[in-house]
């Protein structure tokens, strides 16, 4: 039995999908572990692999976010054409099933690993059951190091990533963590994650851990830091603002190796962070956080998330002088999105604000709802101005022209996005993203074929 694993590739009229330093599917890799070893698994990335629909699989599992969904389901609808079957899976699925199941033979709600042996039997036998849904969260203690061999030799920048925790005990409104792993926070043995570690150092000395929020556990976090200082790597990762309150804490994660963290500023206003439901950051000036990261030795990739409640116009041009005066070392700013599963996307559907349910338009790029203090061409305007200004030379040389020992990830990486925004805004696709090219090996050649 054969099984491909695939990953939905960015549409190039996205900045995700220009970017050039691309990571591995880390869930993808995970979830090749729990394959049976009788079963040949690989795993195809749209991000740097063509998809060969000819290969031979018996089963195509297809994980996917929301803004690749549109694509997830074409891909799904071509291999189905071969009588192949389909499972998909990831956060759009597990919050939009019915529509999944239309493109699929199976879905899994939630997280899969648990049950994805079980699911190859069910696909062996000819008995899959229509919906997979693990009930029970997955004990991290039996998480087994990914099948990085799988990926080896693709046009990854690195492979070095690694997941220590599962989940987020913070509430935001607009996030879709809870929506797949619920409030819980789980946490690997650390001596589990140190051994993973020794292995990941034979290949390189940087390391990006995936977390969504590495301190969600204190006691954990220090003992993980703790255990990490010695192995010497120069690793980023995600935390809250709200860890420059802890001393201590900035202390033992710099000694540990981190240059940089991305974290959610997501606003100035007072009012927006009330809204979306993280009155911690309220107590922390913006300035000084930066201040303090920087102190500690650690570069800060902020969010800003463009188009809350109490957002103006005035709101692009106050981020903006932040970011510089700051002299933060990187920002995104992703128009706010309403997820399914997400709070966020219950209250505007209340409110009657969403305007539209094609997820192509949901990649933090459109605006896919009705702002209060704007219109929505104001907002599109204001996220296109605040991109371009801040990823001037003018604003990369004023933020990050200074001796840090940050400078080795943020240099490339402003440089990274400038040139991917300005590829962004004059994409030369070989295709429109809504073909497919056949990969060499089909019957039909290298013809295109439209979905």
């Amino acid at each position: 039995m054969k099984v491909n694993l695939i990953a939905p590739g960015w549409s190039p009229k996205n900045i995700w999908g220009q970017i050039k330093f691309k990571f591995p599917p880390l869930s993808l890799t995970t979830l090749a572990t729990f394959t049976p070893e009788d079963v040949e698994v690989v795993i195809t990335d749209e991000n740097v692999d063509e998809i060969n629909f000819e290969d031979g699989a018996d089963l195509v599992a297809i994980t996917t976010m929301t803004p690749q969904a549109n694509r997830a389901y074409q891909i799904a609808d071509e291999f189905r054409r071969r009588k192949v079957k389909i499972i998909l899976g990831g956060f759009h699925p597990s919050t939009m099933p019915e529509e999944a199941l239309s493109h699929a033979d199976a879905i899994v709600v939630g997280e899969g690993e648990g049950l994805w042996g079980r699911l190859i039997e069910d696909a062996r036998n000819l008995r899959l059951k229509r919906v997979y849904r693990d009930r029970v969260p997955l004990d991290l203690s039996k998480l087994k190091p990914p099948r990085r061999d799988l990926i080896r030799g693709k046009s990854y920048l690195f492979t070095n990533t690694i997941q220590v925790t599962r989940g987020c005990p913070l509430r935001c409104e607009f996030c879709s963590v809870t929506s797949l792993f619920g409030r819980s926070y789980r946490t690997r043995p650390i001596q589990a994650v140190v051994d993973e570690l020794m292995e990941l150092k034979r290949e390189s000395i940087f390391l990006f851990i995936v977390d969504d929020n590495l301190i969600g556990n204190k006691v954990y976090a220090e003992r993980l830091f703790g255990a990490m200082e010695p192995l010497k790597f120069k690793w980023a990762s995600h935390a809250p603002l709200h860890l420059v309150e802890d001393e201590s804490l900035m202390k033992l994660i710099s000694q540990s190796g981190c240059f940089a963290l991305f974290v959610g500023f997501e606003t100035l206003s007072r009012e927006n962070l009330s809204l979306m439901g993280k009155p911690r950051n309220m107590k922390i000036p913006p300035r000084d956080a930066v201040k303090k990261f920087h102190d500690h030795g650690i570069g800060v990739l902020a969010s800003f998330i463009l188009g809350y409640d109490h957002d103006t116009k005035d709101s692009f041009k106050r981020i903006l002088d932040f970011c510089n005066e700051s002299r933060i070392d990187g920002a995104i700013f992703p128009i706010l999105t309403p997820y399914p599963g997400t709070p966020l996307r219950k209250r505007l559907e209340r409110e009657g604000r969403i305007l539209t349910d094609d997820w192509d338009m949901y990649d933090m790029e459109h605006v896919t709802f009705r702002p209060m203090g704007m219109s929505v061409d104001e907002l599109k305007e204001g996220y296109e101005w605040l991109n371009a200004n801040f990823l001037s030379w003018t604003s990369i040389l004023k933020r990050i022209f200074k001796v840090h020992r940050s400078i080795q990830i943020f240099g490339p990486m402003n440089i990274g996005f400038r040139s991917a925004w300005k590829r962004r805004n004059n994409p030369q696709p070989p295709l429109p993203f809504k073909h497919i090219r056949l990969h060499k090996h089909s019957r039909l050649g290298k013809d295109t074929r439209k979905f």
